[in-house]
């Protein structure tokens, strides 16, 4: 198994300083991601789809081994409900299409209130190019039926795996030959203990022997996501498995940068902004 780590989402402001050296102009923040990762989890898809040229960039600026995952539209999954999934489905892959063989798993979340409807996700997910590599993340109990894993199972669409406080929020199933897994938030703040990492790499292990499963920390506040990957990369060895690059323990935590001088006095310090809720 080769657990491929990444982040969700690189363009964090709190993380200049931290992950990303203090003199490095943001323009450059993509380049510096690829160098330490060899994947991210891209949602302004979800928000707002880049046009097919942003796509196209990013992938000329990132190496050839660097995977993307892209979330799908709100459109699609929050608005529509996976109602009529056929221009909002093809609107995203044909500017994905950017990506070319970089795009590695569409990822659908689906709202919390939007309840089991195994015809519009059987829908959905047959409207998606053959081959299309795509991720399923329920938030309603009600999903947790053998009809729906039998249809996951059938598209071979992996169940995202998720944690939030370090607990699994979905039922561990197995649905396709890889896997995908979601970290939210640790139990006592946005970082995870070296114990719950640990019991995910054992998980993981157990579960997907021989195939590659994407892991993305989505708990980017204060650069939580890039020291803990460093930690999950080491509880993954501890597993017997291997995972792809990830910086070191100082790159991730500023600690390789020199230190910022000082304010003078009166001078005021600028406070970055911090996504308050994860997606």
């Amino acid at each position: 198994m080769t657990v491929v780590i990444g982040t969700s989402g690189w363009q964090y402001r709190d993380w200049r300083g931290r992950f990303y050296p203090p003199a490095l102009p943001q323009r450059l923040w993509l380049e510096h991601h690829a160098a330490h990762f060899a994947t991210v989890e891209s949602n302004n898809a979800f928000y707002r789809l880049p046009e097919l040229t942003t796509f196209q960039a990013w992938r000329e600026r990132t190496p050839p081994d660097y995977r993307w995952a892209v979330k799908a539209s709100r459109y699609l999954t929050h608005i529509k409900r996976l109602r009529e999934p056929e221009e909002p489905v093809d609107r995203l892959m044909e500017r994905a299409a950017g990506l070319g063989d970089r795009l590695d798993v569409v990822l659908l979340q689906l709202p919390p209130t939007l309840k089991a409807d195994v015809d519009l996700l059987s829908a959905c997910l047959g409207r998606f190019p053959s081959g299309t590599r795509v991720a399923v993340e329920p938030r309603h109990d009600s999903w947790w039926t053998d009809e729906v894993r039998a249809l996951l199972e059938r598209y071979q669409a992996a169940l995202c795996w998720a944690d939030r406080a370090e607990q699994p929020v979905a039922p561990l199933w197995r649905t396709a030959d890889w896997g995908y897994l979601r970290l939210h938030t640790g139990a006592e703040g946005w970082g995870y203990r070296p114990e719950a990492l640990q019991r995910w790499a054992e998980r993981l292990a157990d579960t997907y022997a021989g195939d590659d499963v994407l892991v993305y920390f989505n708990n980017d506040p204060g650069g939580a996501a890039t020291v803990d990957a460093v930690t999950f990369a080491e509880a993954v060895r501890a597993a017997g498995q291997e995972h792809t690059r990830v910086p070191t323990m100082a790159q991730a935590s500023g600690a390789a940068w020199p230190p910022k001088p000082p304010p003078k006095a009166g001078q005021r310090t600028a406070v970055s902004s911090a996504k308050v809720t994860p997606s």
